[in-house]
């Protein structure tokens, strides 16, 4: 598998869809998840955690990029309840997913010689400029994260800025929008303009990551915002986008968004 492209995540709903593109592309593909990876053979799909560093620098070996799909996907609860509901899933799944995982995935790349990783971050970060309106949201601006899950992805950016500015990779950080994992989320969106807005097909998600191993060169670290069209109004700012990675989202809501 030498030269191939590491899936972290690889057989959740964007991880599955950057696969099929990947693949579709000619680029040789591993895939990294707790249980297998659709589309791919035994011996490129690694079962196990994310945090678990050994196993990550067996699938790294070789590759020469990683798309870091791989967390808890969101707070166990928002907002919070009053006592007892009140807990949340901070240490149990968050710290070990999303503050150790990422962690484990930077150190296999540095090791295995890995030039670019690119980290799967949330519009989640910037949660606060939306709600005041504050739009499009461009990528200067300090994060305002939603909640807790959102602080983890924070960390992910600046351990992503660590690594490509003192080990000599190129890290770039995807605030992805919203691909919606099931049925239920569907629904969520079909009732939110915002939902709408900051939709990201699995077409374009295909788009995006095969973009961002074409390109032939990125900066040490940036970050980019990831969506398709937007429906109502523009919410996040995609010129960077286009400009490191010639990706341009080329469908809009709801299209893809029951495809599984």
């Amino acid at each position: 598998m030498q030269g191939h492209v590491l899936v972290t995540g690889s057989a959740g709903r964007v991880g599955r869809a950057a696969v099929r593109a990947f693949v579709a592309a000619g680029h040789p593909v591993a895939g990294l998840d707790v249980r297998p990876t659709p589309g791919l053979s035994a011996d490129r799909s690694f079962i196990g955690s994310v945090s678990d560093g050994d196993l990550l620098r067996r699938a790294a070996d070789g590759a020469r990029c990683v798309v870091h799909l791989a967390a808890t996907p969101d707070d166990a609860r928002f907002p919070r309840g009053p006592a007892p509901e009140d807990r949340d899933n901070f240490l149990s799944e968050l710290v070990p997913n999303n503050i150790v995982g990422p962690y484990q995935v930077m150190e296999a790349a540095r090791c295995g010689g890995v030039k670019r990783v690119i980290l799967a971050s949330t519009g989640q970060v910037i949660d606060g400029y939306l709600r005041t309106g504050r739009i499009p949201v461009t990528v200067d601006l300090v994060p305002q994260p939603r909640y807790l899950y959102a602080c983890t992805k924070v960390f992910l950016e600046a351990l992503g800025h660590v690594y490509g500015r003192q080990h000599g990779m190129e890290v770039l950080a995807a605030r992805l929008g919203w691909c919606p994992r099931d049925l239920g989320q569907v629904e969520e969106i079909r009732q939110s303009e915002l939902g709408q807005d900051v939709y990201l097909s699995p077409g374009d998600v295909g788009r995006f990551f095969t973009a961002t191993a074409a390109v032939k060169e990125l900066p040490p670290f940036s970050v980019v915002y990831v969506t398709s069209q937007a429906t109502h109004r523009l919410r996040y700012d995609l010129s960077e986008t286009t400009r490191l990675t010639g990706y341009v989202p080329q469908d809009s809501w709801d299209t893809g968004a029951t495809d599984w």
